[in-house]
């Protein structure tokens, strides 16, 4: 099978199309031959290695010390199951599937096998291939912070910096599915889309800074990492909860004691990866809840220029790479 691979952290150049063993599913997993991925932000921090000030040797402990651990990338996918192991019940081969390896990687390739009980689902059917690939890394980020983490309540109001990404447009839509009161924070070009979600209202960061007002919220989601909690502390009303999808790595380590010495919360960490969560979202697309947002779709020849993209830093929602384009579409 065709897969991209990479041997040392740095730019798209370092990727790869390299020829691999197509793999044997074991007795309990299933082989996906995959339709569609994505690049997401984890592929590209692992890519890079680009870390919080700090947080260097983290990365490398994570990733790789002298190279990449995981030389496959790719957090997402769609497909559709080839073959399936002996001890397997619960899924047969033809059926179309939503997949999230996550920190397992291994998206960006023709074909991946995957436990049958891991991190799968089926495609609903009102889903494309390309955007139900686009689905769980953006999707269960949003709905472990807002449903779990920091469970949002219906007639809150809560702020998302960074609305118009990945997870951005995912918490906008989820939010309103909650019942709350959204502001999104974007730039003025993406005012119109993060409106066509659900938000209801937009600040364009470019000319308003979202802090220097006096509206305050209920809970302010940082989804990029440009809101520390020295700045939103004065958005958040007393009690508020500030929401730490991305941010500095002193508001990591001590942020919750910052907020807690203002009379508010930090809620951060790493969202969780699990069937459950994949499934939750999953079954909020099927109901029309949640609709992923695809900013481009690359041939897979074309991976090193969706990474590229993505390097950019503006891209609106997802970035797909289509690899089956006799099933895109579908």
């Amino acid at each position: 099978m065709f897969a991209y691979s990479y041997s040392r952290y740095g730019g798209p150049e370092v990727l790869t199309k390299v020829t691999l063993p197509t793999p044997a599913p074991g007795p309990n997993e299933v082989l996906i031959r995959i339709v569609a991925t994505t690049v997401s932000a984890g592929d590209w921090r692992a890519r890079s290695l680009t870390m919080p000030k700090g947080l260097g040797l983290m990365g490398r402990l994570v990733f790789g010390i002298s190279g990449p651990r995981k030389p496959v990338l790719g957090t997402e996918l769609s497909g559709v199951i080839d073959s399936v192991g002996a001890g397997v019940t619960m899924f047969k081969p033809g059926q179309a599937v939503v997949a999230f390896p996550g920190v397992a990687f291994g998206g960006h390739a023709e074909y991946i096998a995957m436990p049958a009980d891991g991190k799968l689902a089926l495609k609903p059917d009102n889903l494309s291939f390309e955007m139900a690939a686009a689905l769980p890394f953006g999707g269960t980020t949003a709905y472990d912070f807002l449903v779990n983490k920091a469970p949002l309540q219906a007639g809150e109001t809560v702020l998302i910096n960074g609305a118009s990404g990945a997870v951005g447009t995912a918490c906008v839509q989820i939010a309103k599915h909650l019942g709350a009161e959204v502001t999104a924070v974007c730039s003025g070009k993406n005012a119109a889309m993060v409106s066509a979600l659900g938000a209801d209202r937009v600040i364009d960061y470019t000319v308003q800074d979202f802090a220097a007002g006096d509206v305050q919220y209920d809970m302010v989601v940082d989804a990029v990492g440009t809101a520390p909690f020295a700045r939103v502390n004065t958005a958040l009303r007393p009690g508020g909860r500030m929401v730490l999808i991305a941010g500095e790595t002193s508001d990591m380590l001590f942020g919750a004691l910052k907020a807690r010495m203002k009379g508010k919360r930090l809620i951060g960490g790493v969202a969780k990866e699990s069937r459950a969560l994949l499934q939750a979202v999953v079954d909020l697309a099927a109901a029309g809840h949640l609709t992923p947002v695809i900013d481009k779709v690359y041939p897979f020849e074309d991976m090193q220029a969706a990474h590229r993209h993505v390097d950019g830093g503006h891209k609106k929602g997802n970035v797909v790479v289509l690899v089956d384009p006799n099933k895109g579409a579908q």
